[in-house]
């Protein structure tokens, strides 16, 4: 018996994929079609989706969009549709939208706050892709903080260089060797010391009774070069009002949730306690309940003569709320390190700080990711919560226009364009967040 084998002695040429499982018919047979109950379902969601997208973009397209007041729209669309139904009149965007956007700022000075948008931007740029972005704009991302409050409020140059001058002084001050806590205490004082002595406070003269005092007190803010025009906080309103307020709160409550995330881990009783008795308060406390206090019962508290802008305290408050939650997602981060990350940095003999810089803060925000970018757009949306308390941001101008007669009863094309402006917004941090995500690659570590 014998056994005979074979052996191919040349390869078989390469031969094309099926038709049907590559491109768009291979992708619609495996994500849409691959058997006859997701045919099915496929089917009634793309009717569901046409039913709705056929109706709202009939609505949007089929409209008034030049109007002076709701009954000329409905005239117009009378006119040329025989019918109001089904007919948008976006003339009220048209008529308003400088007003849903810059609230009653005056108009002559609008050019100040695109301005800060501009520089809220180069600011951001060398934050968020620090790759591909020159490192000279970080210059640009050190003076926003002082820049924005001096464009939109107005007044003279000195009060953000004074307040610029003080942090540079407290950071001076602060990193001579001391000691870290003794370090951070002196710092904190030399800066409010300068301050008194800067902005000509009474006790000036008694705190720098080596003379420093004088020259900086015959600074006057009338006579300083670079002077705005000032603008009263209650002109303030419409989405620039919300997203002062949201960059304000996303900027101070990461750093500050990060202090309160290691604080609540501390060893230390006294800080462990006031950490978690903050966090646990906050988050206790409905964001509108805050705002009230912020509001009404805060000047309570204060000496008598006090003007607390109304503004700064609403940001104060939305900067302590998102503190809280950015707190509990950062320490959700940090319990999540493996605790070889612990013992690697103290094998390397790093102190406390220098770990925290060096190895285990870096990787917990990476885990954190998903979980801080939802925080920051849940604090931007919750912005709209100070119409409750008066302020003037776009839902609260929607009611101001709808009060109006010329417009009284119009909703839909308010809301929508408000909708749409949170939108973009929002998506965009959602966006940049998968972005990020990818460059990082969290979900592969």
């Amino acid at each position: 018996m014998s056994d005979t084998s074979f052996v191919r002695t040349e390869m078989l040429a390469e031969q094309d994929p099926p038709p049907t499982s590559v491109g768009v018919i291979g992708w619609l047979r495996a994500n849409l079609f691959p058997n006859w109950w997701n045919a099915v379902l496929t089917v009634l969601c793309l009717a569901a989706i046409w039913y709705v997208l056929s109706g709202l973009l009939g609505w949007t397209l089929r409209s008034v969009w030049t109007a002076g007041s709701l009954s000329e729209c409905r005239e117009v669309m009378i006119a040329t549709w025989g019918s109001t139904h089904g007919h948008a009149c976006w003339g009220v965007i048209n008529d308003r939208w400088l007003q849903l956007l810059f609230g009653f700022y005056p108009p002559e000075l609008y050019y100040r706050p695109i301005l800060a948008l501009l520089l809220l931007i180069a600011a951001l740029a060398p934050v968020l892709f620090a790759d591909k972005v020159s490192p000279r704009f970080l210059y640009v991302t050190a003076a926003y903080p002082f820049l924005m409050p001096w464009l939109m409020w107005g007044g003279s140059i000195w009060t953000p260089v004074g307040v610029a001058a003080g942090f540079a002084v407290a950071y001076l001050v602060g990193r001579a060797p001391r000691g870290a806590v003794p370090g951070l205490v002196l710092g904190i004082l030399s800066a409010i010391v300068w301050w008194m002595a800067w902005f000509g406070f009474p006790v000036q003269a008694e705190v720098l009774a080596a003379g420093l005092g004088e020259g900086l007190a015959a600074i006057s803010p009338d006579t300083a070069p670079f002077w705005l025009e000032t603008v009263e906080s209650r002109k303030f309103g419409g989405f620039m009002l919300s997203v002062m307020i949201g960059v304000v709160a996303i900027g101070c409550s990461l750093p500050l949730g990060i202090l309160l995330a290691l604080g609540r881990q501390s060893n230390m009783l006294i800080v462990k306690a006031i950490c978690v008795g903050f966090i646990e308060f906050i988050r206790g406390v409905p964001l509108i309940t805050l705002l009230f206090v912020a509001s009404t019962l805060l000047n309570i508290f204060l000496p008598p003569g006090t003007n607390f802008d109304i503004i700064l305290r609403v940001m104060i408050m939305v900067t302590l709320f998102a503190a809280a939650y950015m707190a509990e997602v950062i320490r959700g981060g940090l319990a999540g390190l493996p605790t070889g990350q612990y013992e690697g940095a103290d094998s390397l003999g790093l102190n406390y700080w220098q770990a925290q810089r060096l190895i285990i803060m870096p990787q917990a925000l990476k885990i954190s990711i998903p979980g801080i970018v939802s925080t920051f757009i849940g604090i931007f949306k919750d912005t709209t919560l100070v119409s409750i308390i008066a302020l003037l941001d776009p839902l609260g101008l929607s009611n101001s226009i709808r009060a109006d007669t010329d417009w009284n009863g119009i909703y839909w094309e308010l809301f929508a364009f408000i909708a749409l402006l949170f939108f973009i917004a929002c998506f965009g941090m959602s966006r940049y967040s998968m972005y990020l995500e990818r460059k990082l690659k969290t979900e592969n570590d």
